[in-house]
């Protein structure tokens, strides 16, 4: 017996989308796992469900595209692979993408909670740097746990890592060479015009150099997650670079009894000062990044505190002109 013909079904062209401004959000590491707490999936889902009740504020009235830090989670990973002693440790290439994957999944789940029916993907994504960066020859990028110093020093003679203070503590660092380019740049502005809420370039993306047969070739490193943002919200000529961590605001001599917090700045002015290579610092100068080259607006402050510093009323704004 031949099947019943299906009814005609005329397709229909989804109507044109307002064009919206774009907002590009950088999560802190932190944003999952803060420090001293354990490394456990648990913790980090509460805190990506935390975080996400934030951002999604910001859904209706921005194209957003999302990324964030995985100094904590990538650390983790180099350690569970060192207790299998059978293969050689994964590179660090390898573990930034199991990570991206990770933190992309947990964010995604609690995107589609908060955000029913949107469209939302994350893209696994490869950033291309210099194989001759001097980032190679001075590790500065923290992963994995902290560690009193004793213990630091031991496993980083039982290991062969380099170790650098971090505050009062001692972490792992690694290289972290300039971010130059985005392979994954035309897919992820596809998915931005559909519509679509993208998490990608997640822990700075996943360094490759490419060879001179132009073959492409992953390395051990982790990109700086701010200077990766940067890079992608200039690229996507987005509107809005905001980088949330766990302070409010910017500090001048942060720590000591003269500090005191910037609500607003222009680069020349942030660009007068220091500010902590392992923290402050990277946020500050992909900030000034952006708005020197773009001429759009940057800002930096607490997570709890995002739909107030898009509108200007928490966090540093940076602006070319405070007027």
């Amino acid at each position: 017996m031949m099947p019943s013909p299906q009814p005609h079904v005329e397709e229909r062209r989804p109507a044109p989308r307002v064009k919206r401004q774009k907002l590009v959000v950088a999560l802190g590491g932190n944003a999952l796992l803060q420090r001293g707490e354990p490394a456990s999936a648990e913790v980090q889902r509460r805190h990506a469900a935390e975080a996400i009740a934030e951002i999604a504020k910001l859904a209706d009235t921005y194209d957003l595209v999302l990324t964030h830090g995985n100094g904590p989670q990538v650390g983790l990973l180099a350690l569970q692979s060192l207790a299998y002693t059978e293969v050689p440790p994964y590179p660090l290439d390898v573990l930034g993408a199991e990570s991206e994957g990770m933190i992309g999944y947990v964010l995604e789940l609690e995107l589609e909670n908060q955000l029913p029916g949107r469209p939302i993907a994350t893209l696994l994504t490869q950033i291309l740097v210099d194989e001759d960066d001097p980032g190679f020859e001075d590790p500065t990028k923290f992963v994995g746990p902290v560690y009193d110093q004793e213990t630091a020093e031991r496993l980083a003679a039982e290991r062969g890592w380099t170790i650098k203070p971090d505050g009062k503590y001692f972490r792992r660092v690694v290289p972290s060479p300039e971010p130059r380019g985005i392979l994954e740049l035309k897919s992820i502005r596809h998915l931005v015009e559909f519509g679509a809420i993208v998490i990608c370039s997640g822990g700075g993306g996943i360094p490759v150099v490419r060879d001179p047969d132009y073959r492409l070739r992953g390395v051990e490193a982790v990109i700086d997650k701010d200077l990766a943002a940067e890079l992608l919200a200039r690229s996507l000529d987005a509107d809005f670079l905001l980088m949330l961590t766990d302070v409010p605001a910017v500090q001048l001599d942060w720590g000591t009894p003269h500090a005191r917090t910037v609500h607003r700045a222009t680069p020349d002015e942030l660009r007068r000062h220091t500010f902590a290579s392992g923290s402050m610092g990277p946020k500050v100068e992909a900030a000034c990044r952006f708005v020197e080259a773009t001429g759009g607006t940057a800002a930096i402050g607490a997570l709890d505190d995002a739909p107030q510093i898009v509108l200007g009323e928490a966090g540093t704004i940076v602006r070319r002109d405070l007027y």
